[in-house]
């Protein structure tokens, strides 16, 4: 009983601001603040450009091609969720590999491997994206906060050369700030023909600790994923004001869809690769 007036009196105490004294925000109370206003910042400043890229990419999906999604390390977090995703659509293909991701901190599959391979140059055209349906006329979203990279470099050059719009979604700030490590001397936003600022900081952490010059609690992953959204409920939008039928991936605790249901979805999103295929290499 003791424990739990603690706990509930600890409960009130942060509901009035903070456990130390009222008036000073808690840690999560700033790190809320913080995303709230890139998330504004991304309303404001970045509205233009998520409109130009929804519109292109409603446009490639109207014509029967492809939105491609492209990220490495943590920026493939933003492709996972674009489909199938409750929400989205047909019409996304996102572009995994698990050599571009980590599966734990240390050891096989790790993150300091990742880290190796997605700073070679020649893996992502070489090893990776020349295996991928990437047609003229498509569009590929390449993820990346800090833009220079060989893998989110080398991405936006291959789909460049293969006839695609490449979208850029990245911390300008941070690209202002770095200089070229590509051999082609190329940062993301000087191949990109659509910019979309996620508005981050380059520390990317934003939640400073008193007398630690280090700041804690990561943001490009919220930014780049509620870009994301943004990018899909547009291009949906305007889709549907067309007179597409959109195949929409649909929670099965919707009434009046069932698991069935998303079966014929991922069998229609399996077509309409394999259609990719043979438009690119025939039959």
């Amino acid at each position: 009983l003791g424990r739990t007036h603690s706990f509930l009196a600890a409960l009130d105490t942060c509901s009035q601001g903070t456990m130390k004294g009222v008036g000073k925000l808690l840690a999560f109370e700033t790190y809320l603040e913080k995303i709230e206003t890139i998330l504004e910042r991304i309303k404001t400043e970045q509205g233009k450009n998520i409109l130009k890229a929804a519109n292109l990419m409603a446009d490639c999906i109207s014509k029967g091609g492809l939105v491609h999604l492209f990220g490495s390390g943590h920026s493939v977090i933003p492709v996972l969720d674009a489909f199938p995703r409750y929400g989205s659509f047909i019409g996304f293909n996102p572009l995994t590999d698990p050599r571009l991701m980590w599966f734990s901190p240390t050891g096989p599959a790790s993150a300091p491997g990742l880290l190796l391979i997605e700073r070679k140059e020649g893996y992502i055209e070489d090893g990776f994206l020349r295996y991928q349906p990437i047609a003229r006329g498509d569009v590929l979203v390449v993820y990346s906060h800090g833009g220079v990279n060989a893998a989110p470099v080398e991405a936006a050059l291959y789909g460049k050369k293969a006839g695609a719009t490449v979208i850029a979604v990245l911390s300008m700030q941070n690209q202002s700030l770095a200089n070229p490590t590509h051999s082609s001397g190329k940062k993301l936003s000087d191949i990109a023909d659509v910019i979309i600022d996620n508005c981050v900081p380059p520390e990317d952490a934003v939640v400073e600790l008193e007398g630690r010059k280090e700041r804690i609690a990561a943001s490009s992953t919220v930014a780049a994923v509620a870009i994301t959204m943004c990018l899909i409920a547009q291009t949906g939008s305007i889709l549907h004001e067309r007179g597409k039928d959109l195949k929409i991936f649909v929670s099965p605790n919707v009434e009046g869809f069932d698991v069935d249901y998303n079966i014929k979805i991922f069998d229609q999103h399996q077509k309409t690769i394999s259609a990719h295929y043979r438009k690119i290499y025939g039959e």
